[in-house]
């Protein structure tokens, strides 16, 4: 039996047009973070098994609706000897919601540095979240920072793991970090001050994925995100993911709308 993010990438394929019924989120619009790891899936199913994602960069053109199904279509746009890109649109009755350019690369053997960041919370500082509030963040262990004043939703930082096996293929380990990298990131991009969002609200409008090293879902990784700036109804929040021992294995970078 597939796990459970296995079964939400799982896309019905003709030739390089692929098809889903697995449509949810948070009230009526489509979840971010399943729409990317569906157009992830569906562009890795168009390269070579050998190659591993590399990166995304996603555009959310339109809100998208919950059971509707959703096509996807995959454009190549170069293979190269180290890297395949690819063009990924979604559409939802005729109507283009989600654009994404991905980036596959053939694995090499070279320098392994990073910077040395502190963590913004020790796992064993961290509070267990218990109420989660939509289906399907049930599928992961969350833990928030201590004195963190949202115990209905996380918001960074936040350390997350699987709750259930994830089959050990790199496609499908990094469908699970796209679809939790956009969980917070609009929080993490809310302009300073009380003021509740007005007509419009809040919604993610891009968001950029580097995937530095391979992932483990079953091991703790701690999500950490700042507020970079806000202007013109922009908020932009940067963040990484780094496992239990401050190993990075991504960055992120999403802009969100904030109409107060």
């Amino acid at each position: 039996m597939p796990s459970w993010i296995a079964d939400l990438v799982q896309l019905e394929r003709n030739g390089q047009e692929f098809h889903t019924s697995n449509t949810f989120g948070a009230g009526p619009r489509l979840f971010g973070g399943l729409i990317a790891a569906q157009a992830l899936a569906a562009a890795a199913a168009t390269v070579d098994p050998g190659r591993v994602p590399q990166s995304l960069h996603a555009y959310f053109i339109k809100g998208g609706r919950i059971g509707i199904d959703v096509e996807f279509t995959v454009d190549i746009t170069r293979d190269g000897r180290s890297f395949n890109t690819r063009r990924v649109t979604a559409v939802q009755d005729g109507a283009a919601i989600f654009e994404m350019m991905a980036s596959f690369h053939q694995p090499e053997k070279t320098t392994d540095w990073q910077r040395p960041d502190p963590l913004a919370v020790e796992l064993t500082d961290a509070t267990i979240l218990t109420k989660l509030p939509v289906q399907w963040a049930d599928h992961f262990d969350i833990r928030i920072a201590p004195g963190d004043g949202r115990i209905d939703w996380p918001t960074q930082p936040f350390w997350f793991r699987t709750r259930e096996p994830v089959e050990d293929d790199p496609v499908v380990r990094a469908c699970a970090l796209t679809f939790i990298s956009d969980l917070g990131m609009v929080s993490a991009a809310r302009p300073p001050g009380p003021e509740m969002p007005g007509p419009g609200g809040a919604a993610s409008l891009d968001h950029a994925l580097w995937l530095h090293r391979p992932t483990d879902p079953h091991q703790w990784h701690l999500y950490e995100a700042t507020a970079v700036s806000h202007s013109d109804a922009r908020g932009l929040a940067r963040g990484s993911i780094h496992r239990d021992g401050g190993t990075l294995i991504a960055s992120v970078t999403q802009e969100s709308l904030w109409r107060i």
